[in-house]
């Protein structure tokens, strides 16, 4: 825990030095609770254990959210889907965590985004069938956030003629349509969401180390007492033995990897995870009108075309993956199916001169008997392969919380004395308090700061109540305020407190995950890059040659991933994407030994 002199912000800022002193811990420590996997469930384990009074150390071998948790549909969703499928206790847990993120935890990063639910052209019996069909889902979907949502914070749904559709989505084609349904849901930066779980456990008193990968567990006799790790941003010096009373698996799609680490004493760890390939384009603003997003029904998937600030997101696919999963890339055929699938109901068909960007992710579902992984569950499970280890898979973005408190209690349970129930349900994240006093009086802040209320509303919808961080470096350094090149609608400062403040060693980390330059531009992010790496190597005293090496590594992973996806399928476009190194130096997880935890 921290000390009460110790404000709330310092004691989470993931700087330089701070990773200094975290690594040190990790070396003389013995932590309660050590969690391997730096995702959404990841933070949230470090959260929920360091919240109980626990010593936590959270080590991830990438950056924060650099699978899985960085590349979702952007979305806090209650699954209007599982309500058909009558998954009922799955919408309310989904929904009561909407509500919660919305109102108290995160209302800085969670914020409600209207959709339409096109009803398709019909005859006149049939039309009165799906509006009816339709329209009980959804209003079904509203009493459950509303009964048992916590402080839902959406307006309810409505339902809509066709003009009052097209009037809402112009694009929409007249002759697909016999109107609409309008909902909400919330939609977040995911990214963001994660580094903001993971610097509040670090206001706790946690350790948090990136680039710290896992090579093996310590054990003693059949018990699991830590983890080796490998620094990676220093990979001549030795391996770190970190010891643990609890170590807790949340390795998404990695888990399985598991099994071959514990090979040695016949341990298997209880459930099978798959990867399911998810695949969203982003498109500019100007080529759809629209004022809420869509949700249509496609012969594999669900998709949506929501908006994002100045762009659209259209995702997403469902397909089996078993290629390298650190950097799952996407092929022409999966841009294909995308385009294809939406302009069966736009106006002006979008082709691929219209994309921006375009990311892959990979859901860890659990494993079934079902061939199609859209089928499998989105359900989770917490296992104890093995004494003192504790393994959480599958889930989706939405319940990271309830999953993170699922396997804290099972470590309370192990680790013995006083019980201690999760209290992340009453936690605001950092930047959350305050955050709407703070919104309503963004004019008078944008005023006493000399910058324009623009600027205010886009840092407080990143950083909620930690602007005031932000706009303290810029009145310090005024140069921080300049727009970056390529990417006007970020700041210097942006860049500059990631890497001062949110645990960011690497360009890709800034241009990728704390900013979406990367999949925001058309350039997608080339024309940004030396920029960024001037302002990010003044933060982290790097000099010319390491700028030049970053910007060189950076380039070339956007070419390899232009290319992958001008690849036929999913085995060409691997080979493509593979051709460029990680930045942190490591070969990717295919056919090696060791473990990824990076989510």
């Amino acid at each position: 825990m921290r000390s009460p002199s110790v404000s709330r912000y310092a004691a989470g800022r993931l700087s330089p030095i701070r990773r200094v002193t975290d690594l040190r811990r990790l070396r003389d420590e013995q932590f309660d609770v050590l969690v391997i996997g730096g995702g959404v469930t990841g933070a949230g384990a470090a959260l929920d254990a360091a919240s109980r009074g626990l010593s936590v150390a959270l080590v991830e071998a990438r950056d924060l959210a650099a699978g899985t948790s960085s590349r979702s549909s952007k979305l806090i969703h209650g699954g209007l889907r599982y309500l058909e499928q009558l998954e009922l206790h799955l919408v309310h847990e989904a929904l009561t965590e909407r509500g919660l993120l919305t109102s108290r935890l995160a209302p800085h990063l969670v914020r409600p985004v209207p959709i339409l639910v096109p009803l398709p052209a019909a005859a006149p019996p049939a039309r009165v069938w799906q509006r009816a069909y339709y329209g009980l889902g959804v209003a079904a979907y509203d009493a459950f956030a509303g009964v048992f949502g916590s402080g839902r914070g959406m307006p309810l749904h409505r339902h809509l003629t066709r003009d009052g559709a097209r009037h809402l989505f112009p694009s929409l084609r007249a002759d697909k349509i016999a109107g609409a349904i309008r909902y909400y849901d919330g939609q977040v930066d995911d990214a963001r969401l994660v580094v903001n779980l993971a610097r509040t456990a670090a206001s706790l008193g946690a350790a948090v180390v990136t680039s710290a990968r896992v090579t093996g567990f310590v054990r003693e006799a059949r018990e699991v007492v830590g983890v080796k790790v490998r620094d990676l941003e220093a990979p001549d010096s030795p391996e770190i033995e970190v010891r643990a009373r609890t170590v807790v698996a949340a390795t998404g799609v990695w888990s399985d990897d598991l099994s071959r680490m514990l090979s040695d004493v016949g341990v298997r760890p209880g459930l099978r995870v798959r990867a399911s390939k998810g695949v969203h384009l982003v498109v500019p603003r100007s080529a759809i009108t629209g004022e809420a997003g869509l949700i249509l029904r496609t012969p594999t998937s669900v998709l949506f075309v929501i908006p994002w600030g100045g762009h659209w997101i259209i995702g997403t696919t469902d397909t089996d993956w078993q290629l390298d999963r650190s950097h799952p890339a996407a092929s022409a055929r999966d841009i294909s199916y995308l385009l294809d699938q939406v302009n069966t109901v736009l106006d002006r068909p979008l082709t691929t001169d219209d994309i921006e960007g375009v990311y892959a992710g990979l859901r860890p579902l659990l494993s079934g008997e079902a061939d199609s992984t859209s089928k499998l569950s989105r359900e989770h499970a917490v296992v104890e392969p093995m004494l003192g280890l504790l393994l959480v898979a599958g889930g989706k973005y939405t319940t990271y919380r309830v999953m993170a408190a699922d396997v804290i209690d099972r470590a309370v349970r192990r680790l013995g004395g006083p019980a201690r129930p999760s209290r992340t349900d009453q936690l605001p994240l950092l930047g959350a308090d305050g955050f709407t006093a703070a919104w309503r009086d963004r004019m008078d802040i944008a005023r006493r700061h000399g910058v324009t209320a623009g600027v205010v509303e886009h840092l407080l919808e990143r950083y909620g109540t930690l602007t005031v961080h932000l706009l303290a470096m810029i009145a310090a350094k005024p140069e921080l305020a300049t727009p970056l090149a390529g990417a006007p609608e970020y700041l210097a400062a942006e860049i500059a407190y990631a890497a001062q403040a949110e645990g960011a060693l690497h360009l890709d980390d800034v241009l990728t995950r704390r900013t979406r330059i990367s999949i925001e531009t058309a350039h997608r992010g080339a024309e940004t890059a030396a920029h960024a790496a001037a302002v990010m190597g003044e933060a982290l005293g790097w000099d010319k040659a390491v700028q030049d090496r970053e910007i060189e590594h950076y380039l070339a992973r956007v070419e390899a991933e232009r290319q992958s996806q001008k690849m036929p399928d999913d085995l060409t476009a691997d080979a493509a994407r593979l051709g460029v190194p990680d930045v942190r130096g490591y070969a990717a997880d295919r056919g090696t030994e060791l473990l990824e935890v990076d989510l």
